[in-house]
């Protein structure tokens, strides 16, 4: 069973920048559509001892972690495990909502949950370990064509067919090592030197679609702005261009949302030397109006 308390540690991106975003107020009532680690929940918590937050995630081991990590503050925060996009807030209306999107740390740091390749380990990939899809059972019984078409769209790799090729012929696939040597095999030499390693897209690919993070995303970001009270900020970080272009596109469109952020905030230069992770993260911020 993966249900257990771990370190849970995760350094969390633009930590100032997405406070300096929420403009705390007193007595506020925040949203923290993606717990991880807490690091976020924490600075909001921290900022006085007036404030609430309602944190979510779909990672059981998040939550145990936190609940233990932030006990000084239990009676101002109120976990529910669940995807942000099926959370109803009943009769509440919040001061402000943020979200950090994709992978964590420790879920790309535990082989046991198949979302790197840097660790050999089952290729599971599953953010919320009572669900029944794998990323095993993607590579293992898809026919070409769709697992090409996964692979294009949500990994934006222009060698999917040929890697979707090659998945077919060699598997059945059970770890990420065997995955990630396969997808090496067939690509040139080039591209399998290049700055990226040559699976982390198919990797990517396969990790939308068994957690359905886009249409998630999607869905989250028209109705979260629902939840906010007037003139309350949503801010989101996105760390790749699909999530980053539904969340511009959705605060555009969204009809009782002005946009904060004509351009994404992105993490300072010192900021992504201390934390490699935050390269590729984009800040963006809208007001209920």
């Amino acid at each position: 069973m993966l249900e257990k308390t771990i370190d849970f540690f995760h350094e969390s991106v633009l930590p100032q920048e997405i406070i300096n975003s929420l403009s705390i107020v007193d007595n506020g009532h925040y949203l923290d559509a993606t717990l991880g680690g807490g690091g976020h929940t924490n600075l909001i918590l921290a900022h006085n001892n007036t404030i609430k937050v309602t944190a979510i995630d779909l990672d059981i081991q998040a939550i145990n972690f936190t609940q233990k990590k932030l006990k000084n503050y239990e009676d101002r925060i109120n976990f529910w495990r669940g995807n942000f996009a099926d959370y109803q807030p009943l009769n509440i209306e919040f001061d402000g909502i943020i979200a950090d999107l994709g992978v964590s740390s420790p879920q790309l740091d535990q082989a046991e949950r198949g979302f790197s390749f840097r660790h050999d380990g089952d290729l599971d990939m599953r953010m919320d370990t009572s669900q029944s899809l794998m990323a095993k059972d993607i590579v293992n019984r898809w026919q070409e064509k769709p697992l090409a078409d996964l692979i294009y769209l949500y990994g934006e790799e222009r060698l999917s067919r040929r890697i979707a090729k090659i998945i077919i012929e060699k598997r059945p696939f059970s770890t990420t090592r065997q995955l990630a040597e396969a997808i090496a095999s067939c690509v040139p030499s080039k591209y399998r030197h290049g700055k990226i390693h040559s699976a982390t897209r198919t990797f990517q690919a396969l990790r939308i679609k068994v957690n359905e993070e886009l249409a998630s995303l999607e869905k989250f970001l028209q109705i979260a702005p629902n939840w906010l009270k007037s003139e309350g900020k949503i801010a989101v970080i996105s760390f790749h261009s699909l999530e980053d272009r539904i969340v511009k596109n959705q605060f555009r469109d969204h009809p009782n949302l002005k946009i904060i952020t004509k351009k994404p905030i992105i993490p300072s230069i010192e900021e992504q030397r201390l934390n490699p992770r935050s390269r590729s993260a984009k800040l963006r911020v809208a007001e209920k109006i």
